[in-house]
């Protein structure tokens, strides 16, 4: 049986996030869709964990399944989750809600969606407050306020009253990250919160997140195509490709010296300070695979660019490239070619 490929190589006593084999299958058509199909890893308090890659990757459902967001009726969620000593897949409903908010909290890809239009932000915000700690109504504004500070948001206490749509688009994802930080989580997740912003408002939602996550303490996980936000936000940075991580490791470790040709193709599809004018980048053949019917063998197989026979054999072995530092890739394992 293969290893899992793990996020860290240390001991998982301390941790505050296990994931073992965790799988998701979306129901209701012809036949499953394997989304997520046994993922590992371990997070402890203070870790930043960047998911890097392709859209259908998994990112999303992996951090959607670690809040129970997904639809109970169409989707079957397997293997082992615990988050701060709670049995995630095990909880009641009532137990469930103050789970989310209070043990784990999301920060969403679009504000505009997440935040109620027809109420006032800081209202919002106060609700979740006096829902999770049973607090006055003026007690959740004044958290509210405290958290608009910590934010940066200009002008707070009039902000409070603002409606989301007379916000900025970076104003309204300030607002998002203090409504996930208003009932004190352990964990964030953050699910691509920068992708509709400006670059130079991206550059400030980043260096916020990254501020928080250490002043804090907390836990986070971010999802991201963008391998320079994974260079900025995470300590650690995971390399997802049809459901499964095909890299982990230190993020310098992962982006100086990638492993698997599937990260060597995202970081050779960006433009950096050496990139030459007018000269094509290269590009990943080829689209990801269809998770209704996968490859036999490594996912990556049918766009890869350094195939042999054994990558069809099936999903290759966890093979240490340096320590803390790991891929699945035959070509890496001894003997390979």
């Amino acid at each position: 049986m293969n290893a899992p490929l793990r996020t860290s190589d240390t001991a998982t006593s301390g941790a505050l996030i296990e994931v073992r084999d965790l799988t998701v299958d979306f129901l209701g058509g012809r036949r499953p869709v394997r989304a997520v199909g046994g993922v590992d890893f371990t997070i402890r308090a203070g870790e930043a964990l960047a998911l890097l890659g392709e859209s259908g990757s998994g990112k999303s459902v992996t951090l959607r399944a670690l809040m129970r967001l997904l639809p109970e009726s169409r989707t079957r969620i397997g293997g082992h989750l615990r988050v701060d000593g709670h049995d995630v897949l095990a909880l009641r409903p009532k137990a469930l809600s103050a789970y989310r908010g209070g043990t784990v909290a999301m920060i969403f890809q679009d504000p505009g969606l997440a935040l109620d239009p027809v109420y006032r932000i800081g209202d919002q915000i106060a609700e979740a407050v006096m829902r999770h700690e049973g607090v006055s109504r003026a007690a959740g504004r004044a958290r509210a306020l405290e958290l608009f500070e910590r934010v940066h948001i200009p002008s707070p206490a009039r902000r409070l009253d603002a409606y989301p749509h007379e916000m900025s688009g970076g104003m309204r994802q300030r607002a998002m990250i203090a409504l996930a930080l208003a009932c004190r989580p352990k964990v964030l997740l953050a699910d691509e919160p920068t992708t509709a912003l400006d670059a130079t408002v991206q550059i400030q939602i980043l260096l916020l997140l990254r501020e928080l996550q250490r002043d804090l303490g907390l836990a986070v996980i971010f999802v991201t195509h963008d391998v320079g936000v994974a260079v900025q936000v995470a300590d650690r940075v995971a390399v997802m490709y049809g459901g499964h991580l095909v890299e982990v490791g230190a993020s310098g470790e992962v982006i100086g010296t990638p492993a698997h040709p599937y990260t060597q193709g995202l970081l050779a599809s960006r433009i950096t300070p050496d990139s030459p004018r007018g000269v094509r980048l290269p590009t990943i053949p080829g689209s990801p695979p269809d998770l209704s019917d996968p490859p036999p063998g490594c996912p990556f197989e049918p766009r890869c660019g350094v195939v042999v026979p054994a990558c069809r054999a099936g999903l290759p072995a966890r093979v240490a490239v340096a320590p803390g530092h790991a891929a699945r890739c035959v070509r890496l394992g001894e003997g390979a070619p």
